[in-house]
């Protein structure tokens, strides 16, 4: 059975990681999660003190980009690749409000874009992948043979995103989620290089009212379609 690309491009906290997860684990593909990309060098500028509510040292953080490593190992227990930063497994790291408050910011640096698209495309060049972020269909896989747009209404994004850091035991409240779904929406679709659109040939998914179950099995349909 030939071997497809499949591009997950969306909004913040619409789910694209889980069912990326769930489609490659039933199809025997790699997962590429690009948005975890984007969280490490997050991470990494908020551990030098480039980037804070205040500031941003955008041009100090591009004379480092060679000092860092962004690549996956894959865990065995999860049955999916986590994220390391340089030698440092940071999967669990990423996933805070802190560096979700950031990563809009760092991501629209068009020199770290030009780094991790290089290393997405060199990981997704076999085929047999499936990979989410907010540029895939668009920039790092334009030909790709499936291309789905995943989107629904910031208020169900955001109760999303609350129940999942409460699981954390974070403190957050979801007045603070929200607030950030919204400024992450606006940075991502403004942002000059690569902003978040929607394919041409793209189909796009609305989940707000769609369980897991309802989502994975109708675009399972299209990748059959496409294989």
């Amino acid at each position: 059975m030939k071997k497809i690309t499949i591009a997950i491009d969306g909004f913040s906290s619409t789910g694209k990681s889980t069912l990326a997860k769930a489609l490659a684990k039933s199809l025997g593909y790699i997962y590429i999660d690009t948005g975890a990309m984007y969280r490490a060098v997050t991470l990494f500028a908020m551990r030098k003190g480039l980037i804070s509510s205040k500031s941003f040292d955008e041009e100090r953080l591009i004379e480092l980009l060679d000092t860092f490593d962004v690549h996956f190992e894959y865990n065995v227990s999860k049955g999916y690749a986590d994220i390391y930063l340089n030698d440092e497994n940071v999967e669990e790291l990423i996933r805070t409000l802190e560096v979700s408050r950031f990563v809009s910011q760092i991501a629209a640096v068009s020199a770290v874009r030009k780094k991790l698209v290089e290393q997405q495309q060199i990981l997704g060049k076999a085929k047999g992948v499936v990979m989410d972020g907010r540029d895939i269909g668009t920039v790092v896989f334009p030909d790709a043979e499936l291309k789905i747009f995943m989107t629904a209404t910031p208020e169900i994004r955001a109760e999303r995103r609350f129940k999942e850091l409460q699981e954390k035991n974070s403190t957050v409240v979801y007045e603070e989620v929200f607030r950030n779904v919204v400024e992450r929406d606006q940075i991502d679709t403004s942002r000059k290089d690569s902003p978040l659109v929607k394919a041409e040939d793209a189909v796009e998914i609305d989940n707000s009212n769609l369980s897991r179950e309802e989502q994975f099995d109708l675009i399972l349909q299209l990748v059959k379609e496409r294989i």
